[in-house]
């Protein structure tokens, strides 16, 4: 496994100096490399990236998120977002173009508390985002339990690759909907199941910025493959 240094920073910290590339959460002053967040420094190759202990959610184009419906207006229903924005999406992208305010009913198809799979279509800090549900694996979710997780953790979750989600679901048959606005929908058909995914999900949550989590998680779910032990962003 590759040389991976990493340490706690908090906001101005010098993390390095040298011919490095500045990434996440890190601008570059002359040969300085500083962090902008407090959270973990990670050096990797020739790249510099800070992982964000906290934060929440910001929004951008093309993020799957999950939303909850909390209010509707003539043309578009109102979404809580888990965001200082509120989300919008439009009563045509659901009806289609033929959607008539005095003939269609927006409740009948989602209700204030439905939760939804939805894609940022379009954000500018000057207006709320704009949503849609036209893609796959987008609508109203019917069931699960709702976890919230810090956003900065969700790429933890997923894991390199889809990795950590993948060992979570094939170790505990449940199917897991990730919105990178840290709303996760775990459903399983097995309570035994369900609850040790809501626990691993929990775990990494709790447990993002420490060294060999998957490891922890795998043991914690009992399975047991001899794979190498992760990085704090795999």
């Amino acid at each position: 496994m590759m040389d991976v240094k990493r340490r706690y920073v908090i906001p101005g910290d010098v993390i390095a100096t040298g011919p490095l590339r500045p990434e996440q959460n890190v601008f570059q002053d002359g040969d300085r490399m500083i962090s902008t967040c407090v959270g973990i420094s990670e050096i990797f190759e020739n790249s510099v990236k800070v992982i964000p202990l906290t934060g929440g959610y910001m929004p951008k184009a093309n993020d799957l998120v999950i939303g909850k419906v909390i209010g509707t207006s003539p043309l578009s229903w109102e979404f809580d977002i888990n965001s200082c924005f509120v989300g919008f999406l439009p009563a045509q992208d659901v009806f289609g173009r033929d959607y008539s305010p005095t003939k269609d009913e927006l409740r009948q198809r989602l209700d204030i508390g439905d939760l939804v799979a939805v894609r940022i279509a379009n954000f500018d800090r000057s207006r709320d985002p704009l949503l849609t549900v036209q893609d796959r694996d987008l609508g109203k979710i019917d069931s699960g339990e709702l976890i919230e997780i810090s956003p900065s953790k969700v790429p933890r979750l997923i894991g390199k690759r889809g990795s950590m989600i993948q060992t979570i679901e094939m170790a505990t048959k449940a199917i897991i909907t990730i919105g990178q606005n840290g709303w996760i929908v775990i459903s399983c058909e097995d309570s035994e199941g369900l609850l040790k995914a809501v626990e691993a999900v929990k775990m990494i949550d709790a447990l993002a910025h420490t060294p060999n989590l998957t490891e922890r998680v795998k043991s914690m779910l009992g399975v047991v493959d001899g794979e190498n032990n992760d990085t704090i962003n795999d």
